[in-house]
């Protein structure tokens, strides 16, 4: 166990980038899970603001009913009874809307348009009837009861009764559209929530692998330096620390200045010539102004530049030489072949990684070919004007 205790604390003094970044993914991880919690669990809970609605609706219909079917006229009731007639017939309209807006709000946690659509139109079909048509019956031979001496008018009862059944299917209806489009609001904000999210612990994932990978391969390189050329390895061993300091004040940004870009891949190269000297040189032909009106993700052109040395074979008679420009806002890099004999195929790992975070980061594909004479990668890069 004292093992594993020891190997860890030289790691994360190796990596101290990477061992920090470790509760930011696990932030993410768990806002993501959050989500998806939450969308489980609060899939049916929508309120639907509608008082103002009823404020209007329900003494109209209160009103309006009673006065198309005839419930209410001079014949049969006093004007002194008038108006509480109508107070009595909104309460009526009250009582059935506030009674099919409980079981439609409790019906709604047990069926869904989505997963039970049928069961969904039989349920609400049947709760509105059951309940409207006994209660609105029992409450208008009660006003009879209360303000007429006549006997009960069956085909009033009726009438009313149906008017009052269609207004209710149709209120239902108007909810349910009002409640759909919201719920799919909500779903479209919380795909797009669940997506950042996603694509947050993505980018961290991959920015974390560059700083094992730009240390390994440094460290390599310093190994060989001290066995064959002790003087330089000082030498390197300093720029290394300045190369190595961009790395870790840009990595955790998405975009930087391609000035910036620039400069941190002119200092990398002196890391090669330190190794290489005349074997390896860099051409660029980018006008100085353009360098502050582009942005492209940090680190791009050094995996580009180590990738090159990597797979191909150069000596001071055949230098590899690594061509810059700019094409219609994309950056073209792009070198002369000469394959080196690998003793295992190539992982790819920087380049796939490239990949995904240019994608990522700018929502654009970056373009590499390969035509056996030069190896081409077209990096698109951002205007700022």
């Amino acid at each position: 166990m004292n093992k594993f205790l020891v190997v860890d604390k030289h790691l994360s003094k190796l990596f101290p980038n990477f061992y920090i970044a470790l509760p930011k993914l696990l932030k993410v991880e768990k806002e993501r899970i959050n989500i998806v919690k939450g969308k489980t669990e609060n899939l049916t809970e929508y309120r639907v603001n509608d008082l103002g609605f009823r404020l209007i609706l329900i003494p109209f219909f209160g009103i309006a009913i009673p006065l198309i079917t005839g419930l209410i006229n001079r014949q049969n009731i006093s004007n002194g009874s008038v108006r509480w007639s109508f107070l009595y017939t909104i309460m009526i309209a009250l009582v059935v809307w506030q009674g099919n807006r409980y079981l439609h709000s409790s019906l709604r946690n047990y069926f869904d348009w989505i997963n039970k659509p049928l069961q969904k139109v039989m349920v609400l079909i049947l709760s509105v009837v059951f309940y409207t048509v006994p209660v609105s019956v029992l409450l208008i031979v009660g006003w009879y009861e209360l303000f007429t001496n006549d006997t009960v008018n069956w085909q009033i009862v009726s009438q009313a009764t149906l008017i009052i059944l269609i207004a209710v299917i149709f209120i239902t209806h108007v909810y349910e559209t009002v409640i759909l489009v919201k719920q799919s609001e909500n779903e479209m904000i919380r795909n797009e929530q669940l997506e950042r999210a996603r694509a947050e612990a993505e980018l961290e994932a991959l920015k974390n692998q560059i700083d094992p990978h730009f240390i390994f391969n440094s460290l390599n390189t310093l190994s060989h330096l001290i066995e064959e050329k002790p003087a330089r390895a000082k030498q390197f061993n300093d720029t290394l620390a300045d190369v190595y300091r961009y790395i870790l004040q840009n990595k955790a940004r998405d975009l930087v200045l391609l000035r910036d870009e620039i400069d941190f891949l002119n200092s990398y190269f002196l890391l090669l010539k330190i190794r290489f000297e005349k074997a390896v040189h860099l051409e660029k032909m980018i006008d100085d102004a353009a360098l502050e009106h582009f942005l492209l993700p940090p680190i791009c052109l050094q995996l580009l530049a180590e990738n090159a040395i990597k797979h191909n074979e150069f000596s001071e008679e055949s230098p590899l030489v690594l061509s810059i420009c700019l094409e219609n806002e994309a950056l073209v890099i792009r070198n002369k072949l000469q394959r080196k004999e690998l003793r295992k195929p190539s992982s790819r790992i920087g380049l796939n990684n490239l990949k995904e975070r240019y994608k990522l980061t700018t929502g654009k594909e970056i373009s590499i070919s390969d035509d056996q004479n030069e190896f081409i990668v077209k990096l698109p890069v951002l205007n700022l004007t």
